[in-house]
């Protein structure tokens, strides 16, 4: 050990036992992160993202594990939402990294990256392009290339806006690509005004909606929002200026605020009804954020913009408690990820008639074989990145060093699931800002 030490640190100004102390005294994983550059750690998470975790048609997978076969997605194994396999979240995680990997384009102007963000932007349309039921968000495909679980949900058809919405505004795709993702995105919000901004399903499930964002909650307003002035920017159709207009100005059912303030006030709108924010389901607000952050961006009317400033620095603040968690994640954790072979720790199988049959499905699990890996990601590795994100997304440079110093803590090569892509939405996001 001493002439480990001796090797990897200089020794005049310091003895050998102030050193010592030094060391155990750091949270796990801190004399890691101290050995590297900040750039450093970002294209590690880069290539762990890229060389393992997008698969073949530039969805992000949720983990490396066996992807659904057709009988799979026909029959709703492991169950029908999706929830468990690695096709889960393909549009929620790829729209919401689509604009870190266009910011990233943009400064490096590597062919590579160019291609890279082309290759999300297509993966999005083809998530929109597999199913017959017009305005269906698929959550990912099977093997292949076209089955996918019947019920989408809000969580994956607004960031498939918000990260469309970024790359086509970009500068990066070519006059063609974008006059096809301006296509789609039309069909798309056209079908969601016609249902309320319900999102339908599909197959078995085809006539249901599974969420949607005409809500009271803070995210319901920041999403709806944000998508009718996004599709003022893809159109130049007046008619979603006008819509948004509308829009922001109105108080949803059973809500004395209008949906501006309730953007003023931030996520902790929402701890009433969404139990566990602080704790494990920030990854839920990231694209909230952001969309926040562009509608503050495009606002011309200084009151209105001011309302959405408040938010992202509400937003931020709050965060700060979050971000400080990734000091509990240990690199060197050897806990069981057992998700990995979802068939067998979601061997209970049974025909599902509901959703509310899919949602009693998805929670029978063999804890046992499951372990506790991704609850220990969740928890310490999603949750401070998520943090860490949406702190960087409020664009003011505040708790810039608390970001920094959890970017740099993960040896990203040893995690199971994907949301360390959050670690590059932070970086990008931080580096843009004042």
């Amino acid at each position: 050990m001493k002439s480990l030490l001796m090797n990897l640190i200089p020794m005049p100004r310091f003895g050998l036992s102030v050193i010592l102390s030094t060391f155990v005294a750091m949270p796990c994983g801190s004399i890691f992160a101290a050995q590297r550059a900040l750039p450093d750690a970002v294209e590690q998470a880069h290539s762990e993202l890229w060389n393992r975790r997008i698969d073949k048609h530039g969805i992000i997978l949720d983990y490396i594990g066996e992807i659904p076969t057709p009988d799979d997605c026909r029959l709703g194994r492991p169950n029908a939402i999706g929830w468990w396999s690695p096709i889960e979240n393909g549009p929620m995680f790829t729209g919401m990294y689509l604009p870190a990997a266009c910011e990233r384009a943009l400064r490096s102007g590597a062919a590579a990256d160019k291609a890279n963000a082309r290759r999300l932007a297509q993966g999005l349309l083809k998530c929109a392009s597999v199913s017959d039921v017009r305005g269906f968000i698929a959550r990912g495909m099977g093997t292949d290339g076209k089955c996918h679980y019947p019920l989408g949900s809000d969580d994956q058809t607004h960031p498939w806006f918000y990260g469309l919405h970024a790359y086509f505004m970009s500068g990066l795709p070519s006059d063609a690509e974008r006059q096809q993702i301006a296509k789609k995105m039309q069909e798309v919000a056209d079908v969601l005004e016609t249902t309320g901004w319900k999102c339908p399903c599909d197959g078995a499930f085809k006539g249901d909606f599974r969420g949607g964002f005409k809500g009271h909650l803070f995210r319901d307003a920041v999403r709806y929002l944000f998508m009718l002035r996004a599709m003022f920017d893809v159109t130049r159709d007046n008619i979603w200026l006008e819509r948004y207009r509308k829009a922001f100005a109105e108080r949803p059912a059973n809500c004395d605020k209008t949906r501006a303030e309730i953007c003023a006030v931030g996520y902790a709108f929402d701890r009433e009804a969404i139990k566990g924010i602080d704790d494990h389901a920030l990854w839920i607000y990231v694209g909230s954020q952001g969309s926040l952050a562009k509608l503050a961006a495009m606002e011309t009317d200084e009151s209105l913009r001011a309302q959405y400033s408040d938010g992202l620095a509400a937003n931020a603040k709050n965060a700060l408690a979050s971000v400080e968690s990734h000091r509990q994640f240990d690199n060197n954790d050897t806990k069981v990820f057992g998700n990995a072979n979802w068939r067998a720790v979601y061997a209970t199988w049974f025909p599902q008639r509901t959703q509310a049959d899919a949602l009693k499905l998805s929670g029978i699990a063999d804890k046992a074989k499951r372990g506790e890996r991704k609850s220990y990601e969740a928890r310490y590795m999603r949750q401070p990145l998520a943090a860490a994100a949406i702190i960087a997304l409020a664009g003011d440079g505040a708790g810039r060093d608390a970001v920094e110093r959890t970017i740099r803590h993960y040896d990203y090569s040893k995690l199971h699931m994907s949301e360390f892509f959050f670690a590059e939405c932070a970086y990008y996001a931080l580096s843009t800002s004042k």
